[in-house]
């Protein structure tokens, strides 16, 4: 599988997402995934399932060393001492040394001005080796370019909602311009592909479904990793499917007059999204 390389980070572009996944059932999930080929893992202080995914990871016999794990901490705890104790605790739980990618989950408020030390911390870790790499979620251009210009964090991913229905391109025009990959999550559009003809056609084109053709459509852009999550044996087969897919320029220009601004993770405390593009 195609791997990104950024910053000390060798991250397999198609990736298995655990949001929601608890209990052995998620332990069993990650080891099925590992047996059939998946080496990038991705969890979350928040998800409440790190021992699980550890579990399924030590019950693997794929080495640790081949596998990217990432984990996030979430943005109530970006203070120094809390951020370094709750990646302590994170590394307790997954049964690791350390983690391969830790990422702020989403940022803090503006009136919660933590940003800076955080991301300070954070280098420190990356420096100590309790992470190989550090990085974002859930951020816009402008905290991106706080992070990256403000503070000179070596910042190598940002991870986003990101799919054929949502524009990304402001996202993506400044991560190349800094040499950061982008992670896409709910790259399947949280269910709501089957609802788009144009996109069914394609798939009938490639004896595919519409959810392997919107994966294929990420992983082809340099760059771009995706963690689509799957539980069941046939959904991470099938995602594993979409790397054998080619699209051609008709099919990427139809998906191009898809919707681009269905937004489906937006909670409360969400930053100020960069304003996305509308299909022509």
């Amino acid at each position: 599988m195609e791997r990104i390389t950024t910053r000390g980070m060798r991250m397999p572009k198609l990736g298995l997402g655990t949001w929601q996944m608890e209990g052995s059932e998620c332990r069993v999930a990650v080891e099925r995934a590992l047996a059939l080929g998946y080496r990038h893992l991705d969890t979350a202080e928040m998800y409440g399932n790190e021992a699980e995914v550890g579990a399924g990871l030590a019950g693997s016999p794929v080495p640790r060393a081949d596998v990217h794990l990432t984990t996030k901490v979430w943005w109530e705890h970006l203070q120094p001492d809390v951020l370094r104790d709750a990646l302590r605790r994170s590394l307790d739980r997954l049964a690791t040394p350390y983690v391969d990618l830790y990422l702020i989950h989403w940022p803090p408020p503006p009136h919660v001005d933590h940003l800076s030390a955080a991301l300070e911390t954070m280098t420190a870790l990356k420096e100590e080796g309790l992470t190989r790499a550090i990085g974002v979620s859930n951020f816009p251009v402008a905290l991106m370019r706080a992070a990256v210009e403000e503070v000179g964090a070596p910042i190598a991913c940002n991870q986003v909602e990101y799919h054929v229905l949502l524009d990304q391109s402001a996202v993506l025009d400044y991560a190349r311009a800094h040499d950061i990959a982008v992670i896409a999550y709910s790259p399947l559009a949280q269910g709501r592909l089957a609802d788009y003809p144009d996109l069914a056609a394609i798939a009938r084109k490639h004896g595919a479904t519409p959810s392997q053709i919107a994966l294929a459509w990420l992983l082809e852009q340099p760059g771009i990793a995706a963690i689509p999550k799957a539980q069941r044996a046939e959904s991470q087969r099938a995602n594993l499917g979409a790397l054998s897919i080619r699209l051609d320029d008709e099919d990427r220009a139809t998906i191009a007059l898809l919707p681009k601004d269905e937004r489906f993770v937006s909670p409360s405390f969400a930053p100020r999204w960069d304003a996305p593009r509308r299909a022509a």
